[in-house]
């Protein structure tokens, strides 16, 4: 979905549980860090990728530009859950021109929405490998009251959002700048939200298969704090590894996370079984793992065992130019896993498909 000059754009990812922001510097495809800030939202503020509390999100969109003197106004962000809608589908060849012209007709088959409700866009992949008479295309559909929620949360802080991504596309724009893709390698990339998970599988550079997921950290967090009376910070900490806290037992710690994180695992293992068992010959050959969830060792572990494949986190920032005298290395490795979405983001330009 986008809006509608190749200038650098502010990428703005706003999470259920923080506000992440990254600005780069691209210069003949190389890129450059200039701004990373996070802030946190409060609880509530998002629920079910709803925008509950609009003026606390203003606020913390206003506070991040001001605050860290970020210059410009184009923002790209982007949207996910309930209210996204991705199919892979397969149609006759034809020219962009020509699908762009019968898309509202293609969609209506697939689209579970009235189309007059929705944003629709769509990606040409190419002829499908067993039959050269059809072409893949990605398409997407995003309601519009959903957009316009978000899009009036960027005017109000006096910022004009230009692209509209969707989240797992941003983190495979990242993928891609800093770790490439292998002809014929089949990957999957795992974003492990507070409130959501997005898996997103893709044989070289073209997705196969997709999938939101309404479960995420604060599933864990909301176990350890009903079984062990945490607080929420408690949990949070508790979450990310912590095991003194309190006068809790430390074994009854790791008991209550290792049932929850089992549970995050097997939603996750459900939807790569699901793509297995309807993919034909292609067959995940490593896990890639990114959000915050990500920074639980425990999770990585647990998923590395019951899918049986090699398992590693994402560093966003991996192949971009960071001045160190600017930004400590250690805490953009200690927040990288944060800041997939908003750096694929950041990564966009008008225009882009």
């Amino acid at each position: 979905m986008l809006f509608s000059s190749k200038k650098d754009l502010i990428g703005i990812d706003v999470g259920s549980s923080s506000l992440k922001l990254v600005r780069l510097k691209e210069s003949r495809g190389n890129y450059q860090l200039v701004n990373v800030g996070i802030l946190p939202l409060a609880p509530e503020t998002i629920v079910d990728n709803a925008i509950m509390d609009s003026p606390a999100i203003v606020e913390a969109i206003s506070n991040l530009i001001v605050g860290m003197k970020v210059k410009g106004r184009r923002v790209a962000t982007s949207v996910s859950g309930h209210s996204v809608i991705i199919r892979k589908i397969m149609l006759s060849i034809m020219t962009e021109e020509e699908l762009e012209a019968s898309i509202q007709w293609e969609a209506e088959q697939y689209i579970p929405f009235d189309l007059s409700e929705v944003n629709i866009d769509f990606q040409i992949l190419g002829p499908d490998e067993k039959d050269p008479s059809q072409m893949n295309v990605m398409l997407v559909a995003a309601k519009k009251d959903y957009v316009e929620d978000f899009v009036a949360l960027f005017a109000e802080a006096g910022l004009e959002p230009v692209v509209m991504d969707i989240n797992c596309f941003a983190v495979e724009n990242t993928f891609d700048v800093n770790y490439g893709f292998v002809e014929d390698e089949v990957v999957a990339l795992v974003d492990l939200g507070a409130s959501a998970t997005s898996v997103n599988v893709l044989k070289a550079d073209v997705s196969l298969f997709t999938r939101d997921i309404q479960a995420g950290g604060n599933l864990i967090r909301e176990e350890l704090q009903k079984r062990l009376g945490l607080s929420s910070d408690e949990a949070e900490r508790a979450k990310l590894g912590v095991r003194n806290i309190g006068d809790v037992d430390p074994e009854a710690i790791d008991e209550v996370m290792d049932d929850a994180v089992e549970n995050l695992v097997q939603e996750v293992q459900r939807s790569l079984d699901f793509f297995a068992a309807t993919s034909g010959d292609d067959k995940i050959t490593k896990i890639y793992l990114t959000g915050g969830v990500s920074k639980s060792r425990k999770v990585c572990d647990a998923l590395e065992k019951h899918l049986g494949l090699p398992t590693e986190i994402i560093n966003p920032f991996r192949n971009i130019a960071v001045n160190e005298k600017e930004f400590d290395p250690e805490y953009l490795e200690a927040i990288g896993p944060m800041f997939s979405v908003a750096t694929g983001l950041a990564m966009r330009r008008v225009g882009d498909k």
